[in-house]
């Protein structure tokens, strides 16, 4: 739904990054077309790549979800919403590059859906496999263990194109913002957890 409202505020795809335009004006239309086509690959590689390591991320995100649940209604319902927030600007960062790679809205939204699932899947199987507790140490070693892949993902995948294609200053005026908006909901979430739950 929210990318559905966003859809018209993303501009048409331009696959060629701001360093790419004068090689395409001196090797004509075809080397043109062959740097597109790299360009496509790239961004669908990136794309599929994030989606995978964001799923690995929101699973032990819904077993925290599930846990804090355990604990209370209002504990539940506000690390929810935290978690939700949190996971706006992840399905952006899966979307954009599908979308320019594709070319369709329809595919960009599809796979950030998709990695989206992984979170009530996490729910189900702590519910069902541990339904009484699960070890925090266990929760904390999964959730440090995908925070790494994020943390690759972001420096290897998400940056470099971000540079590639927005320029370096508004890719840095995006990671302060991206960090802000992180560290607002993540500081929402330690508030609204339990003592024996904080982060």
């Amino acid at each position: 739904m929210f990318f559905a409202v966003i859809a018209n505020f993303i501009p048409e795809p331009t696959l060629a990054s701001v360093s790419d335009e004068k090689t395409k004006k001196k090797s004509g239309d075809e080397g043109g077309k062959d740097i597109v086509k790299k360009h496509r690959r790239q961004l669908l590689y990136s794309g599929v790549v994030t989606a995978i390591g964001i799923s690995l991320h929101n699973f032990p995100e819904g077993m925290a979800v599930f846990l804090g649940s355990m604990k209370g209604l209002r504990v539940g319902v506000n690390l929810a919403l935290a978690i939700a927030l949190h996971n706006i600007p992840e399905g952006v960062a899966v979307a954009l590059p599908i979308y320019f790679a594709t070319q369709s809205k329809w595919q960009a939204f599809k796979l950030a859906t998709l990695s989206g699932f992984a979170e009530p899947l996490g729910v189900i199987v702590v519910a069902y496999l541990f339904p009484s507790s699960l070890s925090p140490e266990i929760l904390e070693g999964l959730l440090g263990s995908v925070g790494g892949v994020m943390a690759f993902l972001t420096l290897h995948e998400m940056l470099p194109l971000a540079f590639d294609y927005a320029g370096q200053k508004q890719a840095v005026k995006a990671v302060f913002f991206g960090m802000a908006f992180m560290s607002a909901s993540l500081y929402f979430l330690e508030i609204s957890l339990p003592e024996e739950m904080s982060l």
